[in-house]
């Protein structure tokens, strides 16, 4: 199996590209932002299942059928980043609905509604394409056993670290809300900023161009 001290290096690795404020952080704040605590947590879990597909995808060589075509990995990148544009619109044309929900006067979106949209959003993610193909066989030793095994293995290292600092990130924007929260004024705002937030995102993952390239 993989050699402990390339492990190490890899969770190292891992860990300073997850840290990075990017897109899934960026979601992750506008949905806490527009749902609330229990909303992040949902999407985030989502968005993990997601990723541990993209994972699956990668180790069993699927991932890089789609990187080595520039229609579908084009097909991918359309596709989540006009989700994401529909979630942002969504979460402010039901903002005043946001602030209802905070007193209870709503009840609040289903739990699977928002594993699915955490999900679509985590199995369209481009970068997280491009990260697990670029990043991944850089870490692999031909000689430690199965390559799949050992890419299914960093990649879900990968997926764990980013769940545990959204769940950081959760908190914090959740905390936010709550306080803003006192005011149905201030939660419609923030639910319209969280919606603001995905829209600019989705139109970040549409621009951007850059297609992954194999190890």
């Amino acid at each position: 199996m993989i050699a402990t001290p390339t492990l190490l290096a890899f969770i190292a690795a891992a860990f300073i590209m997850v840290v990075i404020p990017g897109p899934t952080v960026l979601f992750t704040i506008g949905r806490s932002i527009a749902l609330g605590r229990l909303g992040g947590f949902l999407s985030i879990v989502g968005t993990a299942v997601g990723s541990i597909i993209l994972v699956l995808a990668v180790a069993l060589g699927v991932g890089t059928v789609i990187a080595q075509s520039v229609v579908l990995f084009t097909i991918v990148k359309v596709a989540g980043a006009g989700y994401l544009v529909f979630l942002g619109i969504q979460a402010i044309r039901h903002r005043k609905d946001a602030a209802a929900a905070v007193t209870g006067a709503v009840q609040r979106t289903s739990g699977w509604r928002l594993l699915f949209e955490g999900f679509v959003v985590g199995i369209t993610n481009p970068k997280s394409i491009a990260f697990f193909l670029a990043i991944l066989p850089q870490f692999v030793d031909l000689h430690a056993g199965s390559v799949p095994l050992q890419l299914f293995v960093l990649g879900s290292i990968v997926v764990v670290i980013g769940v545990t600092c959204d769940a950081v990130w959760v908190l914090l924007a959740s905390a936010a809300r709550d306080w803003f929260g006192r005011s149905p004024r201030r939660i419609s705002t923030m639910s319209a900023t969280g919606g603001g937030m995905m829209i600019g995102l989705g139109a970040f993952l549409l621009l951007w161009s850059e297609k992954p390239a194999t190890a």
